[in-house]
């Protein structure tokens, strides 16, 4: 009990769901399922907003966090941001807990061994955020849970790191961009029996493929339910009918990996044994019991439900964590409203465009109004189009989907509500093309992309599904955020909206080539010479601008073609321009083509491409990268070229160069004047440092990216890059295939790891726990001396 005659503990069986500012919207779920429903839930306390805010206070972190604060001169620089909250939160992780809050967590552990009859028994702390009067605030800390602790000390240890999680940089930004003050979110941790899991899994009171709401759907692999989350293992598949728990259909797949918990606390993988890898998880009868307790628990709530589950080694089963399900949540609401028919279109015709005031992207029929005496005649659902609004507009507003005006910038009045309703705004359009009060009629079906500023004809079919995938990502699974940017290699532009999805930070790599060879088809010069070089332009314009807009607004980095010579033969007409190279790896290929009098107009209808896409579609998001250029001379003929075409580094375009040879490295403070950052490629990288050809199967077992030659490489390219304030990216295969090479380029300072689709999750949270021990490391002293060896 705190000094105020608070709780600084509270017992799961004391706490309700409306007990969200007390403990936080994790921990009071518990407490719910625990003391309202029937269901099984491992047994445990919880540490309150008090005992938080006691904590901070007591330790002096309030002053110290406000005084680190006070030094953030730009929340916008990620850096300084990154440097300043990880100062706080080694800070809160070296504070030592004041005695009395101590000794109430730890003897709360103590009760808790002798309730459930266990010396030191293994628990999971769980944070979980308590700023319920913050809108999004409650990710502050959520991403954090520590399994398989043990003993009370390690226990008051990991609390103290959930409190360090309030902390997080993205946590700080949002709270200093909303104007919220940092004292009023507070942190609550779950302190829970482990659940000795032999088998795990997920559950939903709506079947998530159809929406189907009278069946419920349940998936299960064996070991901890970690791995079905992180998508490294298929899991079985059983969807049950809700009404009489039969089952209607079940998918057994083949689990080869389990995540399980060893002797004394450590998580591993093992290799699930043969008889099991294809045996279906659980019975029959643990399925219909499963989804009995999901029944009891969505009657319960009043809604759609998503579960986790264990059972464990004696065969009991335990519910887990229970919160709302919220894609079909959404969408089923929405369909029972009466439906709209719209016309589909693949087509991308612009009609307006203007200032992107707030993001989005939405389609239906406009409403065009000028006079505010006609707002009634407003429907829920339009698309409003007018001059400017005004606040007595806003009751239109509310029941618009969207907003376009004819005036105004980022802080006129439909600028600001339209944020704050969260629906997509463009304004200004009458300085930037036309006035769309007399472009668009009444009626009128258009796609509003309010990312880019740009409304087209019609409903654009591309943008509306990415839209709506892009909605059920962030609902279904959440990523923490990372420091390093993790971004994606794309070679398919057909397979950007498939891919937009993923918890990437753009596209690292837009490898062209692939437009070349699945949608071109003809040599550039063979197109020139034949009077087509318009193919060119469009082809590219169309494949590149595909990927720009399923990522939008993430970044996107093209690099220019780099084809050796061998490949662009394989073109049509192809073997009319093309010398042949008994060693085209290191060929005419990649920079030397460009400036080269004989390629050079080939080039310059890539440059047409790229401004095609930037400036006549208004995809900004859209920078390229130089490959294989061998001499800084070399990097000043180019981009001598791009600024005769009309591209410019700015603020808003970055020319980034392929570090993949050694003379990139060596000479990086020279090349830094021309660019603005390196991506390494690590494939022709370590070819070039190791003199290994990589496509040679005689020497392929000495080609090696984690070889100390490569890794000295990569250390001082990130000096002498960061030097000069340059980022640096990797975009070769290495991150893909090690993840301890991954780990190498974080804790060396690289700015951005590009990785394989498929790597994408993995990556995104390999780096975040990556970063999570060197923060840990750092507030510790521990972990700081290995580097030496990859020093030159």
């Amino acid at each position: 009990m705190g000094n105020n005659g608070n709780a600084y503990v509270l017992w799961f069986e004391e706490l309700r769901r409306a007990d969200v500012s007390i403990v936080g919207g994790k921990s009071s779920s518990l407490g719910e399922l625990t003391s309202a429903t029937k269901v099984p839930v491992p047994y445990g306390y919880a540490t309150t907003a008090d005992a938080y805010r006691y904590f901070m206070e007591k330790t002096g972190q309030n002053k110290k966090i406000h005084e680190l604060l006070g030094t953030l001169s730009d929340v916008e620089d990620s850096q300084e941001l990154q440097d300043v909250c990880l100062k706080i939160r080694q800070s809160i992780i070296s504070a030592e807990m004041p005695s009395d809050l101590a000794n109430t967590i730890g003897d709360a552990y103590d009760e808790l061994a002798k309730r459930v009859g266990v010396s030191d028994p293994y628990v999971a702390v769980r944070s979980s955020a308590t700023a319920e009067d913050l809108p999004d605030a409650s990710f502050a800390g959520q991403q954090d849970t520590y399994l398989n602790v043990k003993g009370k000390d390690m226990v008051i240890r990991k609390v103290k790191e959930c409190y360090a999680s309030t902390f997080t940089d993205r946590a700080v930004y949002y709270r200093e961009k909303q104007g919220f003050a940092h004292e009023d979110v507070a942190l609550s941790a779950a302190i829970q029996m482990m659940a000795d899991a032999k088998a795990a899994g997920v559950m939903f009171t709506v079947d998530l493929a159809t929406g189907a709401d009278d069946r419920i759907m349940i998936e299960g692999a064996w070991g901890l339910g970690e791995y079905i989350v992180q998508g490294t293992v298929t899991p079985d598949n059983y969807v049950v009918k809700k009404d009489d728990l039969s089952i209607i259909s079940r998918s057994i797949t083949e689990k080869s990996i389990q995540l399980v918990r060893k002797e004394g606390g450590d998580v591993v993988e093992t290799i699930v044994p043969k008889e099991l890898s294809k045996k279906q998880v659980i019975s029959d009868e643990q399925i219909a019991e499963l989804a009995n307790y999901a029944k009891q628990i969505e009657k319960h709530y009043g809604c759609y439900m998503d579960m986790e589950w264990a059972v464990d080694h004696e065969n009991r089963l335990w519910i887990l964590q229970a919160r709302p399900e919220t894609v079909w949540s959404r969408k089923n609401k929405k369909s029972a409203k009466e439906e709209v028919k719209l016309n589909i279109t693949e087509e991308h015709n612009v009609v307006v465009k203007g200032l992107p005031a707030s993001p989005g992207v939405a389609c239906g029929k406009v409403h065009v109004i000028i006079d505010p005496k006609d707002i009634h005649e407003f429907n829920e659902g339009e698309i409003l189009v007018t001059t400017m609004t005004a606040p007595d507009w806003v009751p239109a507003m509310k029941k618009a989907i969207a907003i376009i005006t004819d005036a105004g910038g980022m802080t006129c009045h439909a600028s600001i509500v339209s944020r704050e309703l969260g629906i997509p705004c463009i304004v200004g359009t009458k300085s930037r093309s036309v006035e769309v009060t007399k472009t668009l009629k009444t009626g009128q079906e258009v796609t509003v992309d309010a990312q880019n500023g740009i409304v087209y004809d019609g409903i654009v079919s591309d943008l509306i599904k990415k839209e709506e995938e892009c909605h059920e990502a962030v609902a279904v699974e959440y990523f923490p955020p990372t420091g390093t940017h993790v971004m994606m290699n794309l070679g398919d532009p057909d397979l950007a909206d498939k891919y937009s999805k993923l918890p990437c930070d753009g596209i690292g790599l837009m490898r062209e080539e692939f437009i070349w060879t699945t949608f071109i088809h003809e040599h550039p010069l063979y197109l020139i010479e034949t009077g087509r070089p318009e193919v060119v332009i469009d082809k590219l314009a169309e494949g590149i601008s595909k990927v720009c807009r399923a990522m939008a607004p993430r970044p996107v980095v093209l690099r220019f073609s780099d084809f050796k010579s061998g490949e662009y033969r394989d073109l049509k007409g192809g073997d009319r321009y093309e010398p042949l190279e008994p060693a085209d790896l290191l060929g005419w290929r990649g920079a030397s083509r460009y400036y080269d009098p004989k390629y050079s107009k080939a080039f310059r209808l890539e440059l047409k491409a790229v401004k095609k896409v930037r400036e006549e579609y208004g995809l900004k998001n859209l920078n390229c990268m130089i490959p294989f250029c061998r001499t800084v001379e070399e990097a000043e003929k180019i981009t001598s070229i791009m600024r005769e075409e009309g591209l410019v580094r700015g603020p808003d375009f970055k020319l980034y160069l392929m570090a993949e040879l050694p003379a990139n490295i060596i000479m990086a403070d020279r090349f830094n004047k021309y660019v603005d950052g390196y991506s390494i490629g690590s494939n022709d990288l370590t070819m070039l440092i190791l003199g290994c050809d990589r496509n040679n199967d005689t020497v392929s077992h000495l080609f090696d990216e984690r070889n100390i030659a490569i890794k000295r490489a990569v250390r001082h390219l990130i000096k002498a890059a960061h030097k000069d304030g340059k980022t640096v990216s990797i975009c070769g295969q290495a991150p893909s295939v090690y993840p301890d090479f991954t780990e190498f380029l974080v804790k060396s300072g690289i700015d951005c790891v590009s990785v394989n689709p498929d790597m994408v999750k993995t990556t995104k949270r390999n780096v975040a726990h990556i970063e999570q021990r060197i923060m840990l490391d750092a507030a510790t002293g521990r972990g700081l001396a290995e580097t030496e060896d990859y020093e030159w």
